[in-house]
């Protein structure tokens, strides 16, 4: 089994910037992508940006030259870089992984339990 913890959350003005991390954890045998979603009040949950084990990356064109995604397989962490933030990038980001906790077992999609994001206008 796989854990996702994030941290970094908080409270922001308009303008600033926050850096989000996430960490996975326990029976890893390999983690091909991690990431983050977000789920404002309301809506629906939403890609945030992602990155593989290669290291390509996919943005949300509401965050694309704001947030940077980036990760460290030895430790199997992702850090996303929020800057210029916004009123409207207010939500709950939950990490995001998939990945498989042996060599046999299929790959499954992880959760991390979300963390809250308040920009203040």
């Amino acid at each position: 089994q796989v854990q996702l913890v994030e941290s970094g959350g908080g409270l922001v003005q308009a303008g600033g910037s926050l850096r989000l991390s996430c960490a996975a954890s326990g029976s890893i045998f390999e983690i091909n992508l991690m990431g983050w979603y977000r789920q404002a009040p309301g809506k629906q949950r939403e890609l945030a940006a992602i990155v593989t084990s290669g290291g390509r990356t996919i943005y949300a064109d509401s965050v694309k030259g704001r947030f940077t995604i980036s990760r460290d397989n030895a430790k199997n962490t992702a850090n996303l870089q929020m800057n210029s933030l916004k009123p409207e990038d207010t939500a709950v980001y939950y990490c995001y992984a998939i990945g498989k906790a042996t060599m046999t077992s299929p790959s499954i999609n992880y959760w991390g339990q979300g963390t809250q994001v308040t920009v203040s206008s």
